[in-house]
């Protein structure tokens, strides 16, 4: 794929003068170091065999790994799978005993092939999404990883995003350039949507929704009483770590097709929207979902969490059971929203919205209603990702002279404002966290905030 892009630029005139990676995180590559091949099917982000083993883990490290990682210990761990795979697997045993064996997520594997072998390296942006990475030393966490028997002599070099990772070899890409930057997907999305200072923000909708928000060159860390929301690096550009936070609710899109392909409720999301778009919410006649198809991060951790659809009376029509379903997603990330700016202390400046799921205007009214915020939907938001990751390389080779000038040079998209008062949104959101409580019997659920966020305690 990347070798028929570099010949479609050739053919087009086009002249290639650095590479950049955007990568999927978190998914982790055991593989030889001579041959460049997988020893077994790579870990994907959301592998969950090892979580009922890491909650035993809670106890004694939540609080230490969430003050000096900004996460705690999760439902994932590459570090112990790769222990395990090292242990189970003779041939991967052979190969570490050889000094053959290489670790890493799949942009460190990436990185290794597209070098011919000459770099062995990953960044911050990657590193964080493993659960080992020490965000204010830009270093790994060796005490945690260790704890978990990975053998600390497999950890790959930590570079910044934008530090360069050597020439890429002509045998693998066909071209000799150099390879720029590496980072993560939602951080180079946060980068290419304008999350550069504090408070600028993003909200993707896709399969799930991630909302991410930049914080600065100090990280703004989680709150004990806020489920869900990480501080991660943003970017590491030069020697310089600007972060973020990132909540993320896993089923947005993944609930529209549901409904729309396994149940047929709907011939497909559109008409889903444009029926939801025929109604509005009626107190007491509107049917109320819960899209927890997948568990609960924000504002509770609820992993074992199952969806609902309550409300529903003889006089419920299409309409207002698709009203509900838009009603649910908006409220959702309303919680994402709320939490990344609680913990956060202060509210949003500024927040674009993108992926697949966003093209439903209904949806982003609901939305805009129930944030408070104007929504600004990115007239391109499918290849944000990879133009963040190229904007880094570009800044860093030369090109443009700073990251704020290419990304305010793109152009404006379309801006949903609220239309409710304050009163009705503290209404619709407060009845809404009615609806958890009862789902969940959860009386301990929190209340919601009443006012702007606060800033948090210093450290």
């Amino acid at each position: 794929m990347a070798r028929r892009a570099v010949g479609g630029a050739r053919e087009d005139g086009i002249e290639i003068t650095a590479v950049a990676l955007s990568t999927q995180r978190a998914t982790a590559m055991l593989w030889d170091r001579v041959t460049g091949q997988p020893l077994l099917p790579a870990v994907v982000w959301q592998d969950r065999r090892h979580a009922t083993e890491l909650t035993a883990y809670e106890a004694e490290w939540d609080a230490v790994l969430l003050a000096r990682q900004g996460r705690p210990v999760g439902a994932r761990a590459p570090f112990l799978w790769a222990a395990r795979q090292i242990a189970e697997h003779p041939e991967v045993a052979a190969a570490h005993r050889r000094g053959r064996l290489l670790f890493g997520t799949v942009d460190t594997w990436l990185i290794w092939r597209l070098t011919g072998g000459a770099v062995h390296a990953t960044t911050p942006t990657n590193a964080a999404s493993t659960g080992g990475y020490l965000l204010e030393r830009h270093a790994w966490d060796q005490e945690w990883i260790g704890h978990l028997g990975f053998p600390l002599g497999l950890l790959p070099e930590l570079r910044s995003d934008d530090t360069g990772f050597g020439t890429t070899d002509p045998a693998a890409l066909g071209i000799a350039v150099p390879l720029a930057a590496s980072m993560g997907d939602q951080h180079a999305a946060l980068v290419a949507l304008g999350g550069l200072a504090v408070g600028q923000g993003m909200c993707m909708y896709g399969t799930g929704a991630f909302v991410d928000a930049a914080t600065g060159t100090t990280p703004a860390l989680p709150r004990p009483d806020i489920s869900g929301v990480l501080a991660q690096p943003g970017r590491r550009q030069g020697d310089i770590s600007h972060y973020s936070l990132e909540a993320y609710t896993s089923t947005v899109g993944s609930a529209l097709r549901w409904l729309c392909d396994d149940l047929s409720l709907f011939a497909s999301p559109k008409e889903l929207g444009e029926e939801a778009g025929r109604v509005p919410t009626r107190p007491g006649r509107t049917p109320r979902f819960v899209p927890a198809l997948a568990g609960v991060r924000t504002p509770v951790w609820q992993p074992e969490a199952t969806a609902s659809l309550t409300g529903l009376t003889l006089a419920t029509t299409r309409a207002d059971l698709a009203r509900a379903v838009l009603d649910g997603i908006a409220h959702s990330v309303c919680d994402l929203i709320d939490g990344v700016a609680d913990t956060m202390g202060t509210p949003f400046t500024r927040l674009r919205v993108g992926g697949g799921v966003s093209g439903s205007d209904p949806l982003l009214r609901i939305q805009a209603d129930l944030t408070g915020l104007p929504l600004e939907r990115v007239a391109d938001s499918a290849t944000a990702s990879l133009r963040g990751t190229a904007y880094l390389a570009g800044v860093a080779q030369g090109l443009w002279p700073s990251l704020e000038e290419v990304v305010e040079a793109q152009p404006h998209g379309r801006i949903f404002e609220p239309a409710i008062t304050a009163a009705e949104r503290a209404e619709q959101r407060a009845a809404w966290r009615d609806v958890l409580i009862a789902h969940r019997g959860d009386p301990a659920l929190l209340p919601l905030r009443e006012g702007p966020p606060k800033p948090p305690t210093p450290r």
